[in-house]
């Protein structure tokens, strides 16, 4: 009988194919609601770390826990579940091929985390059970901070810097990508939102502001406004940046729609002894206002408004159409009335006209709160855009994590609903050495009010004293 021949490698990969065993299903889910619970991390004692997807799931293959009972230690920023003797915070599970396992985790702020917008493997850990088939990957693996506007019909989105996988240098001229002026019809998780990116000749996502200069190009106070011919031009203010992070000059640009690509109008300011810092400008979230006397205005808010000018294209291009508005130092924290600072960096928070409560609302960073510096967001309510603003209440933190540039998604959601929609950028940076979360770490994250709730009643009943 003639022996058969095979390659080392051949048999080996044939021996490990026999031996492939299906992963085990964990669900992580919010005690009581049984919502899905995505970026809740389980990490085992020798150091592990899985974390759930946008549907809340982890699919766990590690061999050498199959069958053994296993203490995962659970953490969730703003999920957890209840300490043991010892102080720790975890379960005890025993995973087996094939099988499913829940978490139960209580949250313990008043936002909901309903999942990732950008970024990939949005269901990768699904994909592994062979779930969510169809969810396709865009190439994008990180951006920084959204601006949203509503534009000729859709809704345009743009980010800022933006990783991909072929290099740690990825785009450094902003992302962008339109949906429809709706694009959810649920607003629990898992959130599925699909982008139209603005691509290359091969269809990945391209740049799509690349203003004269060296550096990085950032882009502010997005907003869409009419010409004196009613056209719709979609703009934004530009800020160049070099190294280490020093903004040298200012400008205007104007969307191409043809080209799909903003263009530069005009420069602003540009760094000199002279003229070490830039004059008041358009910067942070834009927002549409019709005044008491019934004109129309647009209000640049970082997070409160700073700056205001009347909503046409020509306005915004004219300095002398701007007027400068004092926004607020300070907030008193509901209950204890201790001062809270909102951050003035950019885009540290958004505010806007919330029909449902017939007021205008606020969700903004905390500048060096507790626990996270850059991670503490207080919801707040006034009668004008430009306040007075009442007791400001905590709605969601971090643990030793930032979450920075806040904005408002009331385009989202339906006007008779108590519903308040916000995203954020989820990152490590500026916080004190955290280990960045794998696939959510330099992301948008997608978080929920429900303005009815109990916990906002603060900020309700305290505008009124």
């Amino acid at each position: 009988m003639k022996a058969v021949q095979t390659w080392p490698g051949l048999a080996c990969a044939f021996a490990l194919g026999a031996y492939a065993l299906p992963p085990c299903r964990i669900e992580v889910v919010e005690k009581g609601s049984g919502w899905p619970v995505p970026l809740v991390e389980l990490r085992t004692t020798h150091q592990v770390r899985l974390v759930s997807d946008n549907a809340g799931v982890i699919a766990f293959d590690l061999p050498e826990l199959m069958g053994r009972e296993t203490w995962f230690e659970v953490r969730g920023h703003g999920y957890e579940v209840p300490a043991d003797g010892f102080g720790f915070r975890g379960v005890r599970l025993t995973p087996r091929p094939g099988a499913t396992l829940r978490v139960e985790v209580e949250r313990r702020m008043v936002a909901r985390r309903l999942g990732r917008l950008t970024g990939g493997g949005l269901f990768a850990e699904s994909q592994k059970l062979g779930l969510e088939p169809d969810w396709p990957e865009t190439g994008v693996l990180g951006c920084d901070s959204v601006q949203v506007a509503a534009h000729r019909g859709r809704l345009f989105w743009l980010w800022g810097d933006t990783t991909l996988a072929r290099h740690p240098l990825g785009i450094f001229d902003s992302t962008a990508a339109f949906t429809p002026l709706r694009p959810l019809t649920a607003f629990a998780p898992p959130v599925r939102l699909r982008f139209e990116y603005v691509t290359d000749e091969h269809g990945a996502p391209r740049g799509v502001a690349r203003m004269p200069g060296e550096g990085p190009t950032w882009l502010s106070a997005c907003v869409s406004l009419p010409d004196r011919t009613g056209a719709a031009r979609l703009v934004a203010s530009y800020v160049k940046i070099k190294p280490p992070l020093e903004a040298y000059e200012w400008g205007l640009c104007v969307w191409n729609d043809a080209e799909r690509r903003f263009e530069r109008l005009k420069v602003l300011w540009t760094k000199t002894t002279e003229h070490p810092t830039p004059p008041p400008h358009p910067e942070g979230h834009a927002v549409r206002w019709t005044d008491p006397s019934g004109r129309d205005r647009v209000l640049f808010a970082n997070p409160f408004p700073t700056l205001r000018c009347p909503a046409s294209f020509e306005a915004w291009q004219d300095p002398d159409t701007w007027e400068v508005l004092t926004p607020p130092a300070t907030l008193s924290a509901a209950g204890s009335g201790e001062p809270v600072r909102p951050h003035t960096g950019a885009h540290s928070g958004a505010i806007g006209w919330h029909p449902w409560r017939q007021r205008w609302v606020a969700v903004f960073m905390e500048a060096f709160g507790k626990p996270s510096a850059f991670g503490e967001l207080w919801y707040a309510e006034a009668d004008a855009p430009t306040g007075p603003w009442g007791p400001a209440v905590k709605v969601l933190s971090h643990d030793n994590y930032t979450f920075y540039n806040p904005r408002l998604h009331l385009e989202l959601t339906p006007p008779d609903s108590p519903l308040l929609l916000f995203e954020g950028t989820y990152t490590a940076q500026f916080a004190n050495h955290p280990e960045p979360t794998p696939r959510y770490d330099y992301n948008q994250v997608l978080y929920r009010l429900d303005l009815d709730d109990p916990a906002l009643a603060p900020a309700r009943e305290g505008l009124r004293q």
